[in-house]
């Protein structure tokens, strides 16, 4: 009964981290960019009450032993970087990444972050940053006296002189991937850091190398599924209302034992 107690506390200990990133992947359904979380689970270690291949008789052999599991653990939490709907918006610095790829982002301590939010602006100097006034890296700067900037599929901006009609390049935005997107570590602000999990990232332009377009004027939206994640929701309060019974079942068994001797 003590081992019951403590595998249905590791139970409900299990379900209240589900329910906390489920609300997480709910409360972010309309942030731009973001990928939902998958809190994954396993068994803790069983106690072997009797091997299996222990012997039963002189000539005999148990067949599978009885072991009684001790109760379960979170053992990660993994982000979904599956693609998000592309949401029309009309400004011509939102852009969408159709495909693989992040966008890099310089932080104030000069190293490089990544996002797929690509909710980009221009600072008091007319360079692209995001919504934190981080620059967008390699770092573009669209002069004041140029209109209609434009952002091709394969990254390059570009913007046209009022005075004389023509075009001009003011750069190449790039991107980058990795071998295991979902060993990034989120630092929050919809930014990602490399880590010794997620490889190195390997730079490229865009439409090139398998990786995806720039889409100019567009969104991506969170890949949360509203629906998937209520029904999370049910199941995991369901399960911890489960544990919790199973909490209540094993303290009425204790006080019956208790109750003997009287």
């Amino acid at each position: 009964m003590i081992r019951g107690l403590y595998a249905a506390a590791t139970g409900m200990n299990a379900q209240q981290l589900r329910i906390d990133v489920t609300s997480n992947n709910i409360a972010n359904v309309n942030t731009s960019g973001f990928k939902k979380d998958r809190a994954e689970f396993q068994d803790l270690m069983y106690q072997a009450l009797n091997y299996a291949g222990g012997k039963t008789t002189q000539n005999t052999l148990n067949p599978t032993g009885v072991n009684v599991g001790l109760g379960v653990r979170l053992s990660g939490v993994q982000k979904n970087f599956s693609q998000g709907s592309l949401k029309q918006t009309g400004n011509p610095l939102d852009l969408a990444i159709e495909g693989k790829g992040f966008f890099q982002i310089t932080m104030p301590d000069g190293t490089i972050a990544y996002t797929r939010n690509g909710a980009f602006k221009v600072d008091q100097d007319g360079t692209i940053v995001n919504s934190n006034g981080y620059k967008l890296e390699p770092e573009i700067v669209i002069p004041q006296n140029l209109t209609n900037v434009s952002v091709g599929l394969d990254g390059t901006v570009s913007a046209v002189d009022p005075t004389t009609g023509e075009t001009q390049q003011l750069g190449q935005i790039t991107v980058v991937d990795f071998v295991n997107p979902a060993g990034l570590r989120p630092q929050g602000d919809s930014l990602f850091k490399s880590s010794d999990s997620s490889g190195d990232p390997i730079e490229g332009n865009p439409t090139e190398d398998a990786f995806g377009n720039i889409r100019q004027g567009m969104l991506e939206t969170s890949n949360v599924k509203l629906v998937n994640e209520m029904i999370d929701l049910i199941t995991a309060q369901r399960a911890y209302e489960a544990n919790s019974k199973a909490i209540t079942t094993s303290d009425e068994m204790l006080s019956t034992v208790n109750a003997l001797k009287r």
